[in-house]
């Protein structure tokens, strides 16, 4: 798959927040589309940053925070997704839906 075949998958389905869990404000996001199951790297990241768009399994994330990961990065977004300022701190929740745009496009 090319980089725009991949941006195109990712950006042209809706994902649904399936359960949160391993940090504050980390999403396991299951989509529209039929997953490409993409493994974990063998080794994993000690530093990821906040807002890396990522894929693992049939899931993507986006990681709240900088903290070590093995999930494969794609991309990454500005939004902050968890903040002690905002209520509920978590900006996707279980069930909440979310559509990823492609800036580079615009």
């Amino acid at each position: 798959m090319t980089r725009p075949e991949l941006v195109a998958w990712h950006t042209g389905q809706v994902w649904t927040s399936a359960f949160c869990g391993f940090a504050p404000g980390f999403s396991y996001l299951t989509g529209t589309a039929e997953s490409l199951d993409l493994p974990r790297r063998s080794t994993a990241r000690t530093a990821v940053p906040a807002g890396s768009v990522a894929l693992a399994g049939e899931f993507s994330a986006v990681y709240p925070g900088t903290s070590p990961g093995g999930w494969q990065l794609i991309g990454r977004t500005d939004v902050p997704m968890w903040s002690l300022d905002r209520d509920p701190p978590a900006l996707s929740p279980a069930g909440t839906r979310i559509r990823f745009i492609d800036v580079g496009a615009a």
